[in-house]
């Protein structure tokens, strides 16, 4: 059995938002925060190589959203 404070830490570093864009990979699942709140959710399309611009497409919308990190946005993995 595991301990809890293992699975805790799993959870939290997998839910934790992803400070270098550029480790992302197409088809991964997160979404887009602003102030807090989810604006965004989908699959990443692509990443810039310079890891300062994502393409995501939106769940339940086909049509592919820009963000950029001067947008002020955070990424977490779903």
């Amino acid at each position: 059995m595991k301990a809890r404070g293992a699975v805790l830490s799993r959870r939290i570093a997998h839910t934790a938002t992803v400070s270098d864009w550029g480790s992302l990979h197409a088809g991964e699942r997160v979404e887009i925060i602003k102030h807090a709140h989810v604006i965004a959710a989908g699959e990443v399309e692509e990443v810039s190589r310079s890891g300062n611009v994502l393409w995501l497409v939106s769940s339940g919308i086909s049509e592919t959203q820009l963000f950029m990190t001067s947008d002020g946005v955070q990424v977490r993995r779903t």
